[in-house]
């Protein structure tokens, strides 16, 4: 008898997709990936934002004079950077979805040629007690006076 307690929402809700199995352990196997993923998730983060605008002011106001070229140097540069990590990042969420879909369509098919076996076998099942019913009608008309 299957649990019906907490344990088993809990084991429900921790319960992952294979492609998203496979592509955790991908990502946890490739040092790159892993650089990738923190400093994709480190810029688009709060703390990244509060960084900047701290190191921008202390920049501004105390390391360079006006109009600041080095700053604008290193802004630049890294908004280059961050673009590079961006891009990554959602080729690997195309591809992620891309193999999900072609797991998913596995799946459909699988469920499909299930179902349509099924519905034959109604359909046979069906019409031979539809013919039983018919012959054993038939017969009793003929026994009746």
């Amino acid at each position: 008898m299957a649990a019906s307690g907490p344990e088993s929402r809990r084991s429900d809700k921790t319960r992952r997709h294979p492609v998203v199995l496979a592509q955790q352990a991908q990502r946890a196997a490739n040092l790159q990936l892993r650089i990738a993923d923190w400093i994709t998730a480190f810029a688009g983060s709060m703390q990244f934002v509060y960084i900047h605008v701290i190191l921008f002011t202390v920049w501004m106001l105390f390391i360079e004079s006006r109009p600041w070229p080095t700053l604008t140097l290193a802004v630049s540069l890294e908004a280059i950077f961050l673009s590079t990590f961006v891009l990554i990042g959602q080729n690997r969420q195309g591809a992620f979805q891309q193999a999900k879909a072609d797991h998913e369509f596995n799946d459909v098919e699988l469920e499909l040629k299930s179902n349509t076996q099924l519905t034959q076998e109604i359909q046979r099942l069906t019409t031979e007690l539809h013919d039983r019913l018919l012959s054993q009608a038939g017969r009793q008309q003929q026994s009746s006076p």
